[in-house]
């Protein structure tokens, strides 16, 4: 097992100002950092990754995509935006050395019809995502597309959901996600769920129920660590928590206060959460 950091919680771009931020989270203790992926070009990501190795941080990656590139538009040249822009960032994931990039880029982010998913829009997706997992499959990069809340998606919800997406792209470098916070408002029964699709979960959040310092909310953590025991999980657990340190993505999320009076408090006390639990079930 492998503990991480989003640095979501902070920035969608991290730039040179936010490396002592990188060097806290090292000198806390994480094995890596969940970096964003969409600004910047390969020069950047290659001397964020030299940073990254001077600190000895693992990386796994996070992006989404946004009306202008949604996978399942019903126009043939917004879709192959969508490819396009995927391998755009599986590039650069592959020049930083993230193993994993996930995010909810099966769609468009919070883009909605008003309608609930069509098969066509479903099929749509299943197109996009082939050509990505395929691109991927060079870097050895495990893309994991995420079930989010009925209130930021409406095509893919529940990891039964994202089950369908699996077997259809059937490409062993398409898994899933587990994400704790989207969980908590879609699945009738976390453990239950991650039993049943643990085959496929190569990635985890640990995210609170209300975006803020895991541990301190309503997310049925027990269940939770024990289950991941249960299967043999031994992948990352990387903590997504947001603030509002960038007004405009905060927005964008519907991010409208800070959670906790600081965002040490999130991932000092997140880290030693997740220890604490995963250790509880290790014997």
């Amino acid at each position: 097992m492998k503990i991480g950091m989003n640095m979501l919680l902070w920035t969608t771009f991290v730039d040179e100002s936010f490396h002592p931020i990188l060097e806290d989270l090292a000198q806390v203790g994480y094995d890596g950092v969940e970096i964003p992926l969409g600004e910047g070009d390969e020069t950047f990501y290659r001397q964020l990754s030299s940073k990254l190795d001077e600190l000895g941080l693992g990386r796994t990656s996070v992006t989404s995509l946004m009306d202008d590139t949604n996978p399942v538009s019903p126009d043939p040249a917004v879709r192959r935006k969508a490819v396009e822009e995927m391998k755009q960032r599986i590039d650069v994931g592959a020049v930083l050395g993230s193993e994993v990039i996930g995010g909810p880029f099966h769609s468009a982010f919070a883009s909605f019809t008003g309608q609930p998913p069509t098969m066509d829009e479903k099929r749509w997706s299943i197109q996009v995502m082939r050509a990505a997992a395929e691109h991927a499959e060079q870097y050895d990069i495990v893309l994991t597309p995420e079930a989010l809340n009925r209130f930021e998606c409406y095509l893919f919800n529940t990891l039964d959901d994202i089950s369908f997406l699996i077997q259809e792209v059937d490409h062993p470098n398409l898994q899933m996600i587990y994400d704790t916070h989207h969980a908590n408002i879609e699945e009738k029964d976390p453990a239950a769920t991650i039993k049943k699709h643990a085959a496929h979960i190569k990635h985890v959040h640990i995210s609170e129920n209300d975006r803020g310092t895991p541990g301190n909310g309503q997310v049925h953590w027990d269940d939770t660590f024990k289950t991941l025991h249960e299967v043999g999980y031994d992948g990352w657990l990387t903590i997504e928590a947001f603030s509002r340190h960038n007004p405009e993505f905060a927005s964008g999320i519907g991010v409208w206060r800070n959670f906790e009076s600081t965002t040490e408090e999130i991932y000092r006390d997140g880290f030693d959460f997740i220890q604490k639990m995963w250790n509880k079930y290790s014997g």
